[in-house]
Formats: C-alpha cells, structure tokens, sequence
C-alpha cells in the first residue's frame, strides 16, 4: 500500500454537524503483545501519541477532522496513518461524543475507532512533530487527556475483554466435546 507523505492541512474540506460543531474521527490503534516464546500473549496494547506542542501537553490518540470525501473510517485510518505512522483494520465504531475544545473554546462532535495495527511505518507525515508510544491500556488511561478518549477506550477493553472470553468459553465446550 502507498502512503501519502503529506498530512491534509485548512478546513475548507472539514464537516459539521447541523449545530455548527466541527465533526474529528480518531481512532485507538491496538496490538496484543507477543510473549518470548513468539506466540500472542493476550496482553492489550494501545498507541497513543503526543501533541504537535510535545509531551507536556499530555498524550492522546489520532484525530482529526472528518472531510467532506471521507467515510467515517476512511478519515479514522487516514488519521492513524498521518499522526502515528499505523496501519491496520478499522473495527466497529466505539461511540460518538460531544466535547469542548479547551484551545479553541468550541463544540466539537467526536466518534472513535478501533485500530488493530497490522503495519507499523518508518516513515510517516507527522514523524517529525509528534513521538508515539506503546504502552498498556491502564497506562493510556492514566496518560490520555481527553475524558472522551479515555471512555472510548474503556469500551474498546470491555469489548475486547468480552471476546476472549466468549472464545475461552468456546474452547472449553470445544474441549469438553471432544473428551
């Protein structure tokens, strides 16, 4: 897959909603950790990343505005390719939040993805204003400044807790079967 170098920039392309509010996308890029032996260890990790102005302004996820020739997931991806250099598959929405902006003072609409990060890039548009940063999903919490982006991770862990152990459940029904 090519990847644009070049982050788009201006809100002539920008969404809003009917009240005015400028509409982002983000996304939670995710990856479950390998374990020494090389085999998925089950333990959550999420990417999040630090502001153009640097580490102090706190960390967060990839967002940014929604264009006009975007689907909801195509500018969740496009964010996650040009803020933190990943890429991987969109899941299922986690949920849409009205928020203020604490530097611009206005009403924004928010909705938040899933990323399961398949391709982490060398190279990225934002590479040279912003670090990204693995890390545990207790970590990001602690970390993410955003309280909308730290409820949409709090629904990512209970989904993603909720299908391991749907699958744990069907391994063992799977195992009492066959005995």
């Amino acid at each position: 897959m090519a990847v644009c170098l070049v982050s788009r920039t201006g809100r002539q392309h920008q969404r809003y909603d009917n009240l005015g509010r400028r509409q982002v996308v983000g996304c939670i890029p995710y990856r479950f950790k390998y374990g020494e032996d090389g085999v998925i260890s089950g333990e959550l990790e999420v990417l999040v990343i630090t502001s153009q102005k640097g580490r102090a302004q706190g960390l967060m996820f990839p967002k940014g505005g929604w264009e006009l020739d975007e689907s909801l997931e195509q500018a969740a991806l496009r964010e996650s390719i040009e803020e933190a250099g990943v890429l991987g598959n969109v899941e299922r929405e986690l949920g849409k939040w009205n928020f203020l902006s604490k530097s611009q003072g206005t009403l924004y609409e928010g909705y938040m993805f899933p990323l399961l990060v398949k391709e982490q890039l060398e190279l990225w548009p934002e590479k040279d204003v912003r670090q990204r940063i693995w890390m545990s999903a207790a970590e990001a919490r602690e970390e993410c400044r955003h309280w909308w982006m730290k409820e949409a991770l709090d629904i990512l862990v209970a989904r993603l807790t909720s299908t391991m152990e749907q699958n744990e459940e069907e391994e063992n029904v799977m195992s009492c079967s066959l005995s």
